[in-house]
């Protein structure tokens, strides 16, 4: 048993000056190190250049920003935290149930390869987010000031190539779009590296999961209810699966089957992070351990977020911090039990 903490920060600034601040924050921290040991030390900076420009232009300011906080060149922050042209990722499980009220969220990896930092960012030409970064650019997850709440699901490896992490596409989802729609039509034109699932909902309740291979990308449209985990479930891409989906399967017949509970928010909020629960997993030596439950209520603007065995709950009204209001809690201790 060990214990391990996120650290919540909170950005209201242009981008470049966030990705400065943001490196100098990392600076000496674990997860640089990490990041040095699984990026490539060096990728094609004119293509991912071309990519960013066209779906996100300001987080290049944010990697150069990252560049002179780390005191880096410009291309090694590329290779380090764009996502692009990074080395095959191992499984990791996500479980999440949708509806058109609310989105909760279970992420399972292992704490080695876990940025540990929770971010609300403000910039000045994209919209806020608040999420968990993931190779510190990226997010696994998060929601942005117009309601869009979006997570990543890994599938398999089949057919990896070179192209844009999902973590990285979910960064770019939050900070370009305003709608499902929006987001649907952008995670349909990202060059996707590998096969994810990308849960989805929005203010208006609709909700949906993006089913992305670097070849094709499919959508599934729920009404009012929706579970998203680790394998695709259109005919089509099937094949794509990892040869053992058992325990994806399991895991979405359990959550189809809080359906009829009509759990309130803060209710799903307690079953996912519930240490109890058919979707929290302490298996972290095999990358499936329960790490955070992120989860949002669209009609109170209401953040509920804890990490794993954690008696700490952040609960943030994130319309309010977009208004100006700032959070107190700077950081969230949790327990790794292996």
């Amino acid at each position: 048993m060990s214990t391990f903490s996120v650290s919540v920060i909170q950005l209201r600034d242009s981008s470049f000056d966030i990705g400065l601040k943001m490196g100098k924050y990392i600076k000496n921290k674990p997860i640089l190190k990490t990041l040095e040991l699984i990026t490539k030390s060096e990728i094609d900076y004119k293509n991912m250049k071309a990519i960013f420009s066209y779906f996100a232009p300001h987080l290049l300011d944010e990697l150069d920003g990252l560049s002179q906080g780390l005191e880096i060149s410009l291309s090694r922050a590329a290779s380090l935290f764009s996502g692009y042209d990074m080395p095959k990722t191992e499984a990791m499980g996500c479980s999440a149930l949708i509806t058109k009220d609310y989105y909760v969220r279970n992420y399972d990896f292992s704490p080695v390869l876990y940025d540990g930092v929770f971010s609300l960012v403000q910039p000045e030409t994209a919209f806020a987010s608040a999420g968990y970064n993931l190779q510190i650019l990226g997010r696994h997850d998060g929601v942005n000031q117009e309601g869009i709440v979006v997570g990543l699901h890994f599938v398999s490896n089949n057919g990896y190539t070179k192209g844009i992490s999902p973590w990285t596409a979910i960064r770019m989802v939050l900070d370009k779009c305003s709608s499902i729609d929006d987001a649907i039509y952008m995670l349909k034109e990202i060059p996707h590296s590998a096969c994810y699932n990308f849960s989805l909902g929005d203010k208006e309740g609709n909700i949906a999961e993006v089913e992305a291979t670097p070849e094709k990308v499919i959508v599934r449209y729920g009404q009012s209810f929706m579970t998203c985990v680790n394998h695709f479930q259109d005919d089509l891409l099937k094949h794509k699966n990892r040869i053992s989906i058992e325990g994806s399967i399991q895991r979405n017949h359990y959550l189809l089957g809080l359906k009829d509970k009509n759990y309130t928010h803060r209710q799903m909020f307690e079953e996912f992070k519930s240490i109890k629960s058919p979707v929290f997993f302490t298996d972290y030596r095999n990358l499936f351990g329960t790490l955070h439950t992120f989860s949002y209520s669209h009609k109170d603007s209401r953040i509920l977020t804890t990490i794993a065995k954690s008696d700490q709950v952040l609960d943030i009204n994130f319309q309010d911090w977009v208004d100006g209001e700032e959070i107190n809690d700077q950081v969230l201790d949790g327990v790794i039990e292996v």
